[in-house]
């Protein structure tokens, strides 16, 4: 069964995934180690890593027996693309506002 494509916002906005993503900001982690953070099961876990790395937050490589699991841009660049437009929105907004006080201000 194929893994339902989420948007960015989707992926982070389970508590757990948001954790994840901070803990591997800091440094690289086997799933075993990201899993050692959470109360909830290895099953559990690997369907949250899951889903991170199909949207691309993550990359996960094999070394030996182990699966390191480490952030990757792709994912994020959604999230930021969303947040640039809303940031340049309210520059606009405020270049504007800026604009109309300094025209109606005495000199």
């Amino acid at each position: 069964m194929a893994t339902p494509t989420l948007d960015a916002f989707q992926v982070i906005s389970d508590p757990s995934r948001r954790k994840m993503l901070m803990l591997l900001s800091e440094d690289s982690l086997t799933i075993n180690s990201l899993a050692d953070n959470f109360d909830m099961s290895r099953p559990a876990v690997s369907k949250h890593i899951k889903i991170l790395h199909t949207a691309g937050f993550i990359s996960i490589r094999d070394i030996g027996r182990e699966r390191y699991c480490t952030l990757k841009p792709d994912g994020f660049r959604e999230l930021q693309n969303w947040l640039s437009y809303f940031d340049n929105f309210w520059a606009s907004k405020l270049k504007k506002l800026e604009t109309l006080l300094n025209n109606k201000l005495p000199n």
